[in-house]
């Protein structure tokens, strides 16, 4: 599995992010777009903190399987490859046994600069977050350094990292994350598990 060497620098605003990203010299790649995604898992994946997801990105439909061995800068592994037909991904995952967990949808926004990809990502009921990936650890760093970040603010792991840092009562347990929930769209309310 490859590993990927993420950080998010959370609860930012998407206009201000565009302009320090312009004056670093990077490129949009992608603009904002809607992005849908459903999320698998099966007991074996659970027991790995791993799931598999089918992603339709505007541009391309992926598979991935992820896991998080840690949440940290490198904690997360995944295998990811292009497929051509969003339902029958879906349809495939579940014939060979994951059982759908969530259908959720996010809106996306690409930058590159040097090798790194920089996102800037909006989900249902939270504020908008970015993430910085590349091949190296020095690497992310140094992009997070040129957009004027500290690091120490860096934050790491799936999307629940995110979620915790906005409604810091959302629980530590599997079963009570968001993305537990049947569905993670921007026209639902805010569900009981953030309210709590």
């Amino acid at each position: 599995m490859q590993t990927e060497i993420e950080a998010k620098f959370l609860q930012v605003n998407p206009d201000d992010i565009r302009e320090r990203l312009k004056k670093a010299g990077a490129s949009l790649e992608q603009p904002m777009m809607l992005m849908r995604r459903v999320i698998f898992d099966n007991e074996a994946m659970q027991a790995k903190n791993g799931f598999v997801r089918v992603r339709d990105e505007g541009h391309r439909i992926a598979m991935t399987y992820k896991q998080y061995d840690e949440m940290s800068l490198t904690g997360a592994k995944e295998i990811e490859f292009s497929v051509s037909d969003y339902d029958a991904a879906v349809a495939f995952v579940e014939a060979v046994g994951a059982k759908p967990k969530s259908a959720q949808e996010a809106r996306r926004e690409i930058w590159k600069l040097d090798d790194v990809e920089i996102v800037i990502d909006e989900w249902p009921w939270i504020d908008p977050f970015i993430e910085i990936e590349g091949p190296s650890e020095d690497e992310v760093k140094a992009v997070a350094e040129k957009l004027g970040f500290d690091w120490n603010d860096a934050a790491f792991g799936d999307i629940m990292t995110a979620y915790r840092a906005q409604y810091p009562n959302t629980g530590t347990e599997r079963e009570d994350m968001v993305y537990n929930l049947p569905n993670i769209r921007f026209e639902d309310e805010v569900p009981a598990i953030l309210r709590a």
